[in-house]
């Protein structure tokens, strides 16, 4: 089902984790995989991801589930210049504090 692109979304009004997670479906009948990786273009703060990632591993719950997006922004960035640095970390959710962007 779609919803908004939260790229244009006005501060605040981005659809939230539950609302994408709400809006998708996994047809399980795939064979059972060991790894799943998500491929995105550009993470703003990863509802979208963390949504869809929830999903995959829901379904295939046996399998590793990670993500790989090619640009994370700090906030709604319209146009990328260059790249500073690479990141590896954790974005996690709960309904009690949000999203969490955490770098180890």
């Amino acid at each position: 089902m779609a919803v908004p692109k939260s790229a244009y979304a006005a501060a605040g009004n981005r659809p939230s984790v539950q609302r994408h997670y709400d809006t998708m479906m996994v047809d399980p009948q795939l064979v059972s995989p060991k790894r799943i990786l998500i491929v995105d273009d550009i993470i703003t703060k990863g509802a979208t991801l963390l949504a869809g990632a929830s999903r995959v591993a829901e379904a295939f719950p046996k399998a590793d589930v990670r993500v790989f997006a090619l640009i994370r922004t700090r906030g709604l960035v319209q146009d990328v210049e260059n790249v500073i640095d690479i990141t590896v970390g954790q974005i996690t959710w709960s309904a009690a504090s949000g999203i969490d962007r955490s770098n180890p």
